[in-house]
C-alpha cells in the first residue's frame, strides 16, 4: 500500500454546497414498480392524478388567499373555515402526490408547474367581495370534481383500484363536503325572523 492509500481523508463539517444534479426521471414518465398494474394503466393514472394534483394545489392557494383577505360580518367564521379547508387540501395534495409516486410517476411539485397545467381559472390578484371569493372556490371545486368523477370511472375500468379509491374516498368526498359548506354561505337567510 502506498502512503496515500493509508492516509484517511480529512473530515469536515462544511456542507458540500452547489451540488450539480442530473434529472433522474422526466415528468410524464413512469418507472416499472411491482404494483400489479400495466404500464398503460399506471401512465394514464399518473396523468389524471397530476392534473388533479395541480388543480388541488391551486385550490389550496386560493383558500389561503381568501383566508387572509376575508372581510365583513362573517369574517371570523369564514376566516376559520378557509383555513380548515386549506388544511384538508394540504392532506389531499400529499395523498395524491404519494399515489403518483407509488405508481412510478413524478408528482407535480413546483407551484409554477402547477400553474402552467391547472384547469382552475386564475382569480384577480386583489381583494374581491366575499360572495365572489366563495363563488370562485365553488367553481374550482366543481372543475376538480367533474374531472375526478370521470377519472374515477376510467381508472376503475383499468383495474387501478388504488387510484379509483383515492379519487372517490378522498378527492370527491372532500371536495363535495367543502363545496356544501361554501354554498351554504351564499344562501340569503334571515338570522332573526322568518318571512
Amino acid at each position: 500500500m502506498s502512503t496515500a492509500e493509508k492516509t484517511p481523508k480529512p473530515r469536515s463539517s462544511q456542507p458540500w454546497l452547489h451540488q450539480p444534479g442530473h434529472e433522474l426521471q422526466e415528468f410524464g414518465t413512469v418507472r416499472q414498480l411491482p404494483v400489479g398494474l400495466s404500464y398503460n394503466a399506471r401512465m394514464y393514472s399518473c396523468q389524471r392524478l397530476n392534473q388533479t394534483l395541480a388543480d388541488t394545489q391551486i385550490l389550496h392557494s386560493m383558500y389561503k388567499k381568501h383566508h387572509w383577505l376575508m372581510r365583513g360580518q362573517t369574517f371570523y367564521q369564514l376566516h376559520l373555515l378557509m383555513d380548515k379547508h386549506a388544511d384538508e387540501q394540504t392532506k389531499l395534495i400529499d395523498s395524491i402526490a404519494e399515489r403518483v409516486q407509488t405508481l412510478g410517476g413524478v408528482a407535480v411539485g413546483d407551484p409554477r408547474h402547477a400553474a402552467e397545467i391547472t384547469n382552475v381559472p386564475r382569480p384577480p390578484n386583489g381583494v374581491e367581495e366575499v360572495p365572489a371569493m366563495l363563488s370562485r372556490l365553488l367553481e374550482a371545486h366543481e372543475t376538480i370534481l367533474e374531472d375526478a368523477h370521470d377519472a374515477a370511472a376510467r381508472t376503475q375500468e383499468m383495474y387501478d383500484d388504488g387510484t379509483n379509491d383515492l379519487f372517490v374516498s378522498e378527492v370527491i368526498r372532500t371536495g363535495e363536503l367543502q363545496a356544501w359548506f361554501l354554498a351554504e354561505h351564499l344562501v340569503d337567510t334571515p338570522l332573526v325572523h322568518s318571512s
